[in-house]
């Protein structure tokens, strides 16, 4: 399972001079990253800030299932240190099943989908 969280650091460095803000920033997304790498179930992640605006910043980490993601955020020092970051990301769909990985060496894995075959989807654009 893959968890994408779009982040907004609040302040794009390139355009309002450095203050500092990004590096505080960058030092919470790396604590968050290393709390969940902590965590059982985890398989990798990393924090990336964009390359055209310095305020846009993304945690992406991959999950050996939706069951540790989902225990992987319960831990305490997850909810005590990285969940008011967390809290900050952009209301996007965030949790992705891989269903094709290839790794350096060009070798596939192909993957069938966990979701039910019945299961519903969330339309995120309707009115509420």
């Amino acid at each position: 399972m893959i968890a994408v969280l779009h982040l907004n650091s609040g302040s794009d460095t390139a355009n309002s001079g450095p203050d500092g803000a990004a590096d505080g920033f960058q030092q919470q997304a790396q604590t968050a990253l290393r709390l969940l790498a902590a965590r059982p179930g985890f398989v990798r992640g990393s924090v990336g800030r964009a390359t055209d605006d310095s305020s846009a910043w993304l945690l992406l980490t991959e999950w050996e299932s939706v069951g540790a993601y989902r225990r992987g955020l319960g831990g305490y020092q997850v909810k005590l240190l990285a969940t008011p970051l967390l809290a900050q990301a952009e209301d996007r769909p965030s949790a992705f099943e891989a269903l094709l990985t290839i790794d350096a060496s060009g070798t596939e894995t192909a993957t069938e989908s966990d979701r039910a075959v019945d299961a519903a989807w969330t339309d995120r654009t309707a009115d509420s």
